[in-house]
């Protein structure tokens, strides 16, 4: 007998079971309750239709709240010094943005009221310091850094238009999660429990910027700079948490192609040596 044959037996014998299940325990006895599909096996999600959506706070997959501080284990000279004029180190700069940060000025700024040029969104998080993260509600994520006392929203979903917000040093950022994509949501199109909180990555994309610098020797970037973050919490065998970030800059007037780099921050117990500093053009 071919495979065809033996396939249609198998699919017979199958619909003869299916029809052949009782539906009374005992001869004479009346139907009792249905048991029901059996349920999933522990630690596995229960499927059916999706409830309503999860809040962004309640959803969130990693804790990013509480007190960060940065932790230089690069770029030391460029970061916790003034550069000198003209260090442009590692960073892909067109000579438009060359000719910018040949007449840094850091005198002039502060006499202009520009002194925050250095503490804009895509250089924030190089600065060294401290964070402070918080909710501001359940769809926005609030960041404030002691150095230069920015605050920065990360708003969930659709980011307000451009055009209802002035630019500004932080911008205009929206926010969302992602989360690791498995066969069965890819499948599904569902939202599983994340069974371990680690895994995520907050993803923000920072656009409606005010034209500031790179670093604090004037490179700049303009104000159609468009700023990619990801945050990722890593956990040491110590058991102490970690904030990788990873950003990506893109500026087609000053950069030549996409700027990566990376930073980290230690997780605090608490708000120790937190120190609001206002911004200044120099270290």
């Amino acid at each position: 007998m071919g495979f065809r044959g033996w396939t249609g037996i198998f699919c017979a014998l199958l619909v003869v079971a299916s029809l052949s299940v009782p539906v009374t325990g005992q001869a004479g006895q009346a139907p009792g309750p249905a048991a029901g599909p059996p349920g999933p096996p522990p630690g596995f999600p229960a499927f059916g239709p999706p409830g309503p959506p999860r809040a962004p706070r309640a959803a969130a997959p990693i804790d990013l709240t509480g007190y960060w501080v940065s932790v230089v284990t690069e770029e030391w000279r460029l970061r916790m010094v003034t550069p000198a004029k003209g260090d442009f180190a590692s960073v892909p700069m067109t000579p438009a943005a060359v000719s910018v940060a040949n007449k840094w000025d850091p005198k002039a700024d502060e006499q202009a009221g520009e002194q925050c040029r250095s503490y804009g969104a895509p250089a924030i998080m190089r600065v060294p310091g401290r964070l402070h993260i918080t909710w501001a509600d359940d769809k926005t994520l609030q960041m404030e850094t002691d150095a230069g006392m920015q605050k920065r929203l990360f708003r969930f979903g659709a980011a307000p238009p451009q055009a209802a917000e002035e630019p500004s040093w932080q911008g205009t950022s929206a926010a969302s999660w992602q989360l690791p994509t498995t066969l069965i949501t890819l499948m599904l199109g569902i939202e599983l429990p994340n069974p371990n909180p680690a895994n995520g990555t907050l993803k923000v994309v920072t656009k409606n910027l005010r034209p500031g610098y790179l670093r604090k020797n004037g490179i700049p970037y303009s104000e159609n700079a468009v700023l990619t973050e990801y945050f990722n919490i890593v956990k040491d065998p110590n058991g102490t948490s970690w904030l990788a970030l990873t950003s990506i800059i893109e500026d087609p007037r000053y950069l030549r192609g996409s700027w990566v780099f990376s930073t980290q921050f230690k997780k605090q117990s608490d708000s120790a040596g937190w120190d609001p500093t206002p911004c200044s053009s120099t270290w």
